[in-house]
């Protein structure tokens, strides 16, 4: 490399902090480089070519693209599904009541009362000669006449939100339902013991005979308008999901019957003035339970906003390791290092087994040393060659604040030799002749 090379080299170098910003904007430009620095000849506005301006700015473009990438936020988490949820969180409240209901909830049966919480997993259902008015956190609302069952078993719902989603499982009885935004804004599944309906925001009535699957009547299901006379869809497919028809028409229906090979199929109910008559009431009284029961979700709600350290009793107990089980009043607390209540009790030891510091049954008892003498199994005192000084045995240090201990010697005052020990060293004489003493005339 010449010397002119040389010094290009080092002077491109030198502008390489001052002229960066340049280098990135004229690779992708065909604007010249305007040096402002001494130093930078202003034949560089011709030097630098298009392979060297990409070779600049090709490291700074992967940096920034780096620290973009750093800094950009995580992915958010899809949806939380419905076994995330939390389960002592309401979501639907009792809206109307007449005669006796109850709802299954922590393994046991509870009698409903006006304006309850319904919770996640809920197992409602009516006695005889009454009938249960339900609205959820949408305004989803069902109503259940006599001897009917109806299960929670999802419910997601979010206000504005795309994902939501709700599974309601019929087992017999006649139950209306009036969907509301949760299947405008998600998916809403309703199941029958012959049947699965995809719902699409619509009023429909369900009849599950006594014995579900097994019974000898079929399942119906009706499509009839909403409250403001619109008509939505009903998709019905079996329980393995094949398709057996849709609803879109209002006071119409399918006829859910067993057919070969344990297949159900979809046949046109026809619905006579009678019925019609008496399906409209049962549809005109769950429209009006849904007015009610959005005032009742919107009070609860305000409430539970109101006092959010407010937990309701009757709420679905939490999963093993949720939550540490509360303390009840007056129980004893735990001694640390006590077995705990119910805990077995320790196996008692083995016949025959010996008990740590105590001998064997059958095993002679250990001889008594004789005073003066070391037990059996002690070395002996060693006896000193003769000639020679016994050995000294260092003293067992005592305990600390402890007295004298009974029988030891006593400890001689400074300057006297202990009995047994050595002798004090002497100190020496003074170097030098010692000085006369003078004579008395």
């Amino acid at each position: 490399m010449t010397r002119p090379a040389v010094r290009r080299e080092a002077l491109f170098f030198t502008c390489y902090p001052l002229r960066t910003a340049a280098y990135v904007h004229a690779a992708f430009s065909d604007a010249k480089l305007k040096s402002r620095h001494p130093a930078c000849p202003s034949s560089w506005d011709v030097f630098i070519v298009t392979p060297y301006r990409l070779a600049l700015a090709l490291p700074l473009l992967l940096a920034l693209v780096s620290s973009a990438w750093a800094q950009a936020p995580a992915p958010q988490a899809p949806a939380a599904a419905s076994s995330d949820q939390q389960a002592d969180e309401p979501i639907g409240n009792v809206a109307t009541l007449t005669g006796s209901a109850t709802v299954t909830r922590n393994n046991a049966a509870t009698p409903l009362q006006l304006k309850d919480d319904i919770y996640l997993n809920d197992v409602v259902g009516t006695g005889a000669n009454s009938s249960l008015g339900i609205t959820f956190n949408d305004a989803t609302t069902f109503t259940l006449k006599a001897n009917a069952q109806v299960t929670v078993d999802n419910y997601v719902y979010e206000d504005g939100g795309k994902n939501n989603s709700a599974v309601f499982d019929i087992a017999k009885g006649t139950v209306a339902f009036a969907a509301a935004a949760l299947a405008k804004t998600g998916n809403m599944q309703i199941n029958t013991p012959t049947a699965s309906l995809g719902i699409r925001g619509t009023t429909g009535l369900v009849e599950v005979p006594e014995g579900g699957a097994a019974a000898p009547g079929a399942s119906n299901i009706k499509l009839y308008p909403d409250a403001d006379g619109s008509v939505g869809h009903i998709d019905v497919n079996d329980r393995q999901g094949r398709r057996l028809g849709a609803l879109t028409q209002g006071a119409s229906g399918f006829a859910i019957r067993g057919g070969p090979g344990a297949r159900f199929a979809a046949v046109p109910l026809t619905i006579s003035p009678q019925q019609a008559a008496r399906d409209q009431g049962f549809v005109r009284q769950l429209h009006a339970t849904q007015t009610v029961g959005r005032q009742i979700v919107t009070e609860q709600r305000a409430f539970r906003r109101a006092n959010p350290q407010y937990r309701n009793p009757a709420r679905p107990t939490q999963p093993p390791g949720a939550r540490p089980a509360p303390t009840r009043p007056g129980a004893p607390t735990p001694t640390p290092g006590a077995p705990r209540t119910g805990a077995p009790a320790p196996a008692a030891p083995k016949p025959g087994t010996p008990t740590p510091g105590k001998p064997a049954p059958g095993a002679p008892a250990p001889a008594k040393p004789a005073p003066g003498k070391p037990a059996p199994g002690t070395p002996a005192p060693a006896t000193p060659a003769p000639g020679k000084p016994a050995p000294l045995t260092p003293p067992t240090p005592a305990a600390p604040g402890a007295g004298p201990r009974t029988g030891a010697a006593p400890t001689p005052p400074p300057g006297e030799a202990r009995p047994g020990g050595p002798r004090p060293r002497l100190p020496a004489p003074p170097k030098g002749k010692p000085p006369r003493e003078k004579k008395r005339r």
